[in-house]
């Protein structure tokens, strides 16, 4: 008889599977085909329910990692880059006294600095002494002003307010400051305003994770309750005064120019002087106040909360957004609310993943180039660049035979699609990180000085002309878009591989899934956001009355559509919100068969797998929405995410399409081939 394990035994035999499932660094990107008939479901019916049909056997295979909140296709991709680069870092990082291109000189001591947990632990709350001693000593809130002035460089956003730069939106060749509403520690403004029970309970275990933070840094109980109380009551009045996500998708609701000296007339109480010193910023002629009833609100603030109210603010929010890079402590309470509770993440991530995705934040142009040497071939691109100008081509095609354009509005939209720009893979000229020191031994402060660092560059753009070339995703990156000022569409090398673009297989699924993202870029270009911008990128309104209806009647069809769609429980789509990304959707698909028509005619296609061309097509394209969620996530993204849920990016799609009820042999009426569709492009 086999003697009994003792637990010990069992332990170590758990612990030793755990390590060997346990990820490491890759040497190659794994391969995944861009069509998996494994990953489908034959036994669903497509015309009942395609996303099913589709990725129910990916979903299966693929449960939700223990430190995500969800996991699908593009977030499984990142993952595989991650680890990629894991291995390129631990290289970069494990010879200091070697030869290594500055690229891997500054990569690889950030991410030794990071790894070194031990020396984050030893620091526990020390990075952040200066800070909290200099809110404690505020003598006045005429003070705040210049406070903010040194904290916001490395913060941003977490304290009050932002400052960065935009191109000017009335004159897309220049840059201009933009003043932006923020300050807010819970997702969205409904979180502070709604009576809602879920986010009354949400308000409960922020009010519990604020206290927490307080406490780490010095707080008693009672003291940390009482501050908290007053952190969320000044939140709250700020939320009151933000716009709601759907008001800030109309780009009329953003743009605001001021001259300085109107800000200063607007908000007196706040020391712009001494604020613009401490960033360091240019001589400003205008400003973009992007939300001026939310700058009036601060204004009233400064006036009539008392000053301890305002020094409990600030060091809440100064903690919360520091707290990921100290030691465990403030990593694990920062862990507890964000990911536990807001989103159902069950683990936190392992070291090595957060170290990546930092170094990819704050050095993503470094990492990039070591990426794309290594994964990017040249033939990829010229692909791409052919799948791109092909499904351009079909837009022109879909707007010259457009019914419900008249031609005036008709020649501009063809002047915006022809000066429409795409930027594939990485950029022509790297940035240059030389004015950023790395240290090998102290992690927070190289968050700092990095966080700093790209305050200065942004800042210096300020009133120069706009550099075309700037990305604003970094090589490595799973996902694409498109800039409306600059007119561009963008695709790093990161969304471009495999599963997404495999040019090992058939074009079928290839444009359908990488050909519909770049229709989807490009349809932004003509949503209800993209189409108020001309083409060089300035907000003008170039449609004639007749058209911007017809178009607005379209969206609304989509509008109506989606909304009816369920998220979980009671929740639906909120369509107003998710509306440009699902008129994107529905233009890139069809652009993308019209391209891939346009790439295989007079080809004799062959089914493979028991799929015909056509249905290949759009299972390639269902395929990379496969995804699992957590119900938290899917609750938390029905708030603030324009993004529709992955099934109805895909089912709302197809049920828009004729060419795919032909290719099942869907019968009108059935839920993938309804009576009414819905077209805008």
């Amino acid at each position: 008889m086999r003697p009994l394990l003792t637990l010990a035994c069992i332990l170590a035999v758990f612990s030793a599977a755990r390590a060997a499932e346990a990820p490491r660094p890759l040497t190659s990107l794994p391969y995944t085909p861009g069509l998996d008939v494994g990953f489908m479901d034959r036994s669903a019916d497509p015309c009942t329910d395609f996303y099913a049909y589709s990725c129910h056997g990916w979903m299966a295979k693929n449960p939700i990692p223990p430190d995500e909140s969800s996991w699908h296709v593009y977030r499984k991709m990142a993952d595989e880059n991650r680890q990629f680069l894991w291995g390129i870092l631990q290289e970069a990082a494990a010879n200091p006294g070697g030869r290594r291109t500055p690229a891997e000189q500054r990569a690889g001591d950030y991410f030794a600095a990071c790894m070194d947990e031990d020396a984050v632990e030893a620091a526990g709350a020390a990075p952040l002494r200066r800070d909290l001693s200099e809110i404690r000593a505020l003598p006045s809130a005429r003070g705040i002003a210049a406070l903010l002035g040194r904290l916001h460089p490395s913060l941003g956003s977490e304290l009050v307010f932002g400052l960065g730069s935009e191109q000017d939106a009335r004159d897309s060749r220049q840059v201009i400051a933009v003043l932006e509403a923020g300050g807010l520690g819970l997702p969205d403004r409904d979180y502070y305003l709604s009576d809602e029970p879920r986010m009354e309970e949400a308000r409960a275990r922020y009010r519990e994770y604020v206290a927490r933070l307080l406490q780490l840094t010095g707080d008693g109980p009672e003291a940390a309750r009482a501050a908290t109380e007053r952190v969320l009551g000044l939140e709250t009045a700020m939320a009151r005064a933000t716009l709601d996500r759907v008001a800030r998708r109309d780009p009329y609701n953003v743009y605001h120019r001021v001259t300085l000296a109107q800000l200063r007339s607007l908000t007196p109480a706040f020391d712009w002087a001494a604020y613009l010193g401490g960033v360091h910023a240019p001589a400003l002629r205008y400003v973009n106040l992007s939300e001026p009833a939310f700058f009036l609100q601060v204004q009233a603030l400064l006036e009539t909360e008392p000053l301890q109210t305002w020094k409990d603010y600030l060091r809440a929010r100064l903690v919360d957004a520091r707290a990921p890079y100290l030691s465990r402590a403030f990593q694990r309470a920062s862990f507890d609310f964000h990911a536990a509770y807001l989103n159902g993440v069950k683990e936190e991530q392992p070291r090595w993943k957060k170290c990546v995705g930092w170094v990819d934040r704050d050095l993503g142009e470094a990492l990039g180039q070591m990426f794309v040497a290594r994964v990017f071939p040249p033939e990829v691109k010229a692909q791409v660049q052919d799948m791109t100008r092909r499904i351009q081509a079909a837009m022109a095609v879909r707007i010259r035979q457009s019914t419900w354009m008249t031609e005036p509005t008709r020649r501009a939209a063809l002047e915006k699609l022809a000066a429409m720009r795409t930027k594939i893979g990485y950029p022509d000229r790297w940035r240059d990180y030389r004015a950023l020191a790395v240290s090998r031994s102290d992690f927070a402060r190289n968050v700092g000085r990095a966080a700093r660092f790209e305050t200065a560059r942004q800042l210096s753009k300020i009133g120069r002309p706009v550099d075309r070339g700037e990305w604003g995703m970094t090589p490595p990156t799973v996902n694409a878009y498109y800039d409306p000022q600059k007119n561009d569409i963008n695709f790093p090398a990161g969304v471009l591989l495999p599963p997404l673009w495999d040019r090992r297989m058939d074009l079928a699924p290839g444009y359908g899934n990488t050909g519909g993202t770049i229709g989807h870029e490009l349809t932004h270009g003509f949503d209800d956001q993209g189409r108020e911008f001309d083409a060089h990128g300035n907000l003008r309104d170039w449609w004639t009355p007749q058209d911007a209806d017809a178009f607005k009647k379209r969206a609304a069809c989509v509008i109506d559509q989606f909304g009816q769609y369920p998220v979980i429980d009671d929740v639906k789509i909120n369509s107003r919100l998710t509306v440009g990304e699902d008129i994107a959707d529905l233009g890139g698909v069809i652009l993308a068969w019209m391209a891939w028509k346009d790439a295989t005619r007079g080809q004799a296609l062959e089914a493979r797998d028991g799929l015909t061309p056509d249905q290949r097509f759009f299972v390639g394209l269902a395929q990379w929405a496969c995804e699992n969620e957590t119900d938290e996530a899917k609750r938390l993204l029905a708030k603030t995410d324009p993004h529709s849920p992955a099934r109805w990016r895909i089912n709302g799609l197809v049920a828009n399409m004729p060419e795919f009820r032909q290719a099942f042999s869907c019968p009108v009426g059935s839920p993938m081939a309804p009576e009414k569709i819905c077209q805008v492009w």
